[in-house]
C-alpha cells in the first residue's frame, strides 16, 4: 500500500472495453483462454469437455469468496452468468487511475492477469460494476482482508493509483480486521 500515489480519479473520457483487448487470451501460453484458467483454479470438482485438452470447463463448484455461498457452474446459455469472472480492479476504474497511460499490450495483460481475476457469484460481481474498495467490498467480511490486499497488490504491479477515499477505506480494513495480511504478488 505504501508505494501507491495518492491521486484523484481522472475522466472516464476514452474509455471502452475494447482498450484491454477483445476477448480472453492465455496469459501464461498454456493452450487455454484465461477465463477457463480461473474457473479451473477457482471451481473444486471441475469438468472440461472432451478433446479440449483441458480447456473448456462445463461444470464444477464455486466456492465464491464473496458471499460464502456454494454455486453450480454449468456452462451455456442462461447457466454461466451465476459464475463470472470479476476483474478484481475493474477496468474502468483502472482506466481512471492510471491504465489509459499504459500501452496497449500493459492493458491486456492487466485484463488477463490472473492476478486480477477472480471466479465469482454472477449477481454480486454485477452488483459491483466498476467500484473501487472505497464504493464496494465483498458482502462476506470475511474474505475483505484478501479482497484488498489483491487490489492493492494489482494496482502496485501495474502502476496504477487510488483515491485517498480508497485509500483510507484499505488502510481501515488492513488496521483492524486483518493487520497481520501479507501482499499478494
Amino acid at each position: 500500500m505504501a508505494t501507491l500515489t495518492v491521486k484523484g480519479r481522472a475522466p472516464k473520457t476514452g474509455y471502452e472495453r475494447s482498450n484491454f483487448g477483445s476477448g480472453w487470451k492465455d496469459p501464461d501460453r498454456n493452450g487455454c483462454d484465461g477465463r477457463n484458467d480461473i474457473l479451473r483454479r477457482d471451481l473444486t470438482a471441475v469438468v472440461a469437455r472432451p478433446g479440449t485438452q483441458g480447456c473448456v470447463i462445463t461444470s464444477g463448484i464455486l466456492h465464491d469468496p464473496y458471499t460464502g455461498k456454494f454455486i453450480d457452474f454449468v456452462r451455456g446459455q442462461g447457466t454461466s452468468n451465476a459464475v463470472q469472472i470479476d476483474h478484481v480492479v475493474a477496468l474502468s476504474d483502472a482506466w481512471q487511475k492510471g491504465a489509459q497511460q499504459l500501452g496497449a499490450d500493459e492493458r491486456i495483460a492487466l485484463a488477463n492477469d490472473p492476478l486480477n481475476l477472480l471466479a465469482v457469484d454472477g449477481p454480486t460481481n454485477a452488483s459491483k460494476g466498476d467500484g473501487d474498495a472505497a464504493t464496494w467490498l465483498p458482502p462476506r467480511k470475511s474474505y475483505r482482508c484478501a479482497y484488498v490486499a489483491r487490489q492493492t497488490a494489482v494496482k502496485a504491479k501495474y502502476g496504477l493509483w487510488v483515491t485517498r477515499a480508497e485509500r483510507d477505506v484499505i488502510q481501515r480494513i488492513v488496521t483492524k480486521q486483518c493487520p497481520g495480511q501479507k501482499a499478494l504478488r
